[in-house]
């Protein structure tokens, strides 16, 4: 082999707590393009790497030192754009992890594995036909509200922030705004494209239908593509290429699509942004709607984030200039308040009634009134919608004569009674046991399930509407979707091709049925216990409560002409304990903006987000003694070493996690709080490499890991 004659520099997927470094050197006979995807030896392994840019190479090879040369590069994939690049190094600067990490995780998965030659036997395989691309589309005539929206993001730079009730038609104004976007930039190397984000999966689909029906004529069947991790290994490889190259003018995903390598990227849409389902809770921590805004400005593309209620830091980011805050926010507020068909008197917002449940018998699962409302609809053909945010059958079974509770072994958590198939199952760390006939502890059969969940509910409904019929005769029927019931492929969307078809007469589920659903028949929704939100430790707790009820009760009366065909008003119950509270107050009357000042007012008080900064420090050990006194041990050093940006940092003490035990693993976590996002940032880059010394210490042989979270959405 000839003498290497150029210095190639490697991101690879090694962890920033390994001390491998961010970039390796390697040996290449030709120089090689930033972005190029080459497989290169790392120990007596071959693996994927991507070339990075020179100017992010550190240090100098040592005096006789020699390079081991890369052992092939992937042709026939066009290099990773310096788009890309830059938005894989700020994310790993930003939450703190190694360049190759962030980059290699934001690649298919299946690349890592296929040989060249592979690959190139992959993309040599003939492309389906484009099909009809006649320029026929079918658009919907807008609403006032809908064109006033869409000129002003047609006209404005942004972001975007599209507050919109629900059931207002944000979904068409995404539409419209792709569509117009493709239509004025065909381009000349790469076309326009589009970002099109949800926060879960089960919400992809109906989207897809609706992208695929709106732009295959057009532009044929190829040009929408999805990006998510229910998609097989090579289904998504495909769609990957597909947007890298171009072919595909529309990616939908959920957030790891905001990774995906888009050359023509001119506008990215963040729908229901407030979803905390966007923010990556393994790995690297990232926010998916954040990396869309800074994405959008790097790359020269608009973005659209669009929700019913608008997370608070995207609420206060946008408000509007006055005088005492002359400037306003960054973003730009659109406004549609009004249902689409409200006008015509029908597709008004559920109206939300409260039940004192302090007033009903004390075991009441379902009030008096309730039920007979959902009888009701039942009786006059329509649909219903309970929402309890608990899988399972009982949070956990009890023992009336010795009190011992179905406690995980291995968690600081209940196992979950699961009656269907008689399983007591931890939701924390998947330990699961056959349900005891007696009490393990002192022998009693007499043990009960404490407390509600899904299954239940179910159970309950279909005892207490056995007798119920709908309008052609036949018994009501009941349904439960959630994580148990769609565990198999395909099972989910067959359950919602029932509710659709009027299959099902009340559909019971947790927050997984909430959300982005377009169920044109429901007519009532219940939330039969959604206290427990109101009183949590979590600052957050409110927000998050508000956001799914509003959520919830927008599936209500969604078709407006069913709704005047019914002659019938949408309702959304709330079954309390604390009817008065803040909260349902501001729910009573859609009253987001009330809300949302009222939370802001008391987060601005307690210097909490977005008036401040956060970030955890989690280590997790043997014991709960080893995990604390690495997080001392680092505060410590810290302190000692006078770290930068550490005098306008507050670190709290270390404490045990909520549920401080998962998998026999004791987690601890200490909070870090700056009025400066710079100043943190400096703080915790600097820290890097203290918490690495830390843990080479002897008195922390226990530790098993530790990982930064920055802007955390749970503490």
């Amino acid at each position: 082999m000839p003498t290497p004659a150029t210095i190639v520099h490697i991101a690879l997927q090694t962890p920033s707590h390994s001390g491998v470094g961010d970039l390796l050197s390697y040996a290449s006979e030709h120089p090689l393009t930033p972005g190029t995807l080459v497989r290169v030896p790392l120990g007596a392994r071959e693996v994927l790497g991507v070339v990075w840019d020179a100017d992010e190479a550190t240090g100098e090879l040592p005096d006789g030192a020699t390079l081991r040369a890369i052992a092939g590069v992937l042709e026939g994939v066009a290099p990773l754009d310096r788009h890309w690049r830059r938005l894989v190094a700020f994310a790993a600067h930003y939450y703190q992890r190694a360049l190759g990490e962030v980059a290699l995780a934001a690649l298919p998965p299946q690349l890592r594995d296929l040989k060249p030659e592979q690959l190139a036997r992959r993309l040599r395989r003939p492309a389906k036909a484009a099909g009809d691309t006649s320029d026929a589309i079918q658009n919907i005539a807008l609403t006032a509200e809908q064109e006033s929206a869409r000129a002003r993001i047609a006209a404005e730079k942004g972001p975007f922030l599209l507050f919109g009730s629900t059931g207002s038609g944000k979904t068409e104004v995404y539409l419209r705004c792709v569509q117009e976007m493709l239509e004025a930039d065909p381009g000349d190397g790469f076309p326009a494209q589009a970002l099109v984000m949800v926060p879960e999966i089960n919400l992809t689909p109906q989207l897809e239908e609706r992208f695929v029906g709106r732009f295959a004529p057009r532009f044929g069947p190829g040009a929408v593509v999805s990006l998510h991790s229910g998609m097989t290994n090579p289904q998504r490889l495909k769609s990957w290429l597909a947007a890298h190259s171009g072919s595909a003018r529309i990616v939908l995903g959920t957030r790891m699509a905001v990774f995906a390598s888009l050359p023509g990227l001119k506008l990215i849409v963040v729908d229901e942004e407030h979803d905390p389902s966007y923010k990556q809770q393994e790995g690297a921590r990232y926010s998916a709607r954040d990396l869309a805004i800074w994405r959008g400005r790097e790359q020269g593309a608009k973005v659209l984030l669009g929700s019913a209620t608008p997370s608070l830091e995207s609420w206060h980011a946008s408000r509007p200039p006055t005088p005492e805050d002359p400037e306003g926010g960054r973003y730009v507020r659109l406004h549609m308040p009004s249902r689409i068909g409200s006008s015509a008197g029908a597709g008004a917002l559920a109206r939300v009634r409260r039940v004192d449940m302090t007033q009903q018998p004390r075991r009441a699962v379902f009030s008096a009134p309730l039920l007979q409302a959902i009888t009701e609809r039942v009786a006059r053909g329509e649909q219903s919608m309970i929402l309890l945010n608990r899988r399972g059958y009982a949070p956990v079974l009890h023992c009336m004569d010795c009190g011992w509770k179905s406690d995980c072994p291995h968690c600081s958590a209940h196992q979950v009674f699961h009656k269907t198939d008689r399983t007591l199952r931890c939701h924390h760390c998947g330990f699961t046991v056959r349900v005891p006939h007696h009490c393990p502890t002192c022998g009693s059969p007499d043990i009960h399930p404490m407390g509600r969940g899904t299954e239940q509910l179910e159970e309950q409904l279909s005892a207490l509407l056995r007798n119920v019929q709908r309008p052609d005769g036949n018994p009501a029927r009941i349904a439960r979707i959630d994580a148990d019931t769609t565990k198999a492929k395909g099972a989910l969307e067959a359950q919602l091709a029932q509710v659709h078809a009027g299959e099902v007469d009340v559909l019971v589920g947790t927050q997984m049925i909430a959300k982005g659903h377009d169920f044109r028949r429901i007519t009532l929704v219940a939330a039969v216990q959604p206290d427990g939100a109101l009183f949590s430790s979590d600052f957050r707790a409110p927000e998050r409560l508000f956001a799914l009820l509003m959520q919830a009760a927008g599936r209500a009366g969604r078709d407006a002409a069913y709704m005047a065909s019914q002659g019938t008003q949408p309702e959304m119950w709330i079954q309390s304990f604390h009817p008065q509270h803040a909260v349902y107050e501001a729910l009573r009357t859609h009253d987001y903006e009330a809300f949302a000042a009222q939370q802001l007012q008391e987060r601005e008080e307690a210097a909490m987000p977005p008036f401040a900064y956060q970030a955890l420090v989690r280590a997790d050990a043997r014991t709960q003694e080893v995990a604390q006194g690495f997080l001392s041990a680092a505060t410590a050093a810290a302190h000692a070493a006078g770290l930068p940006g550490l005098e306008r940092v507050t670190l709290f003490p270390p404490v045990p996690l909520t549920i401080q035990r998962v998998a026999n693993v004791e987690r601890a976590q200490m909070l870090m709080e700056s009025s400066s996002r710079a100043a943190l940032q400096r703080f915790l880059a600097a820290w890097q490499p203290v918490l690495q010394t830390t843990r080479s210490q002897p008195g922390h042989k226990g530790l098993i890991r530790w990982l930064v979270d920055v802007d955390p959405l749970t503490i």
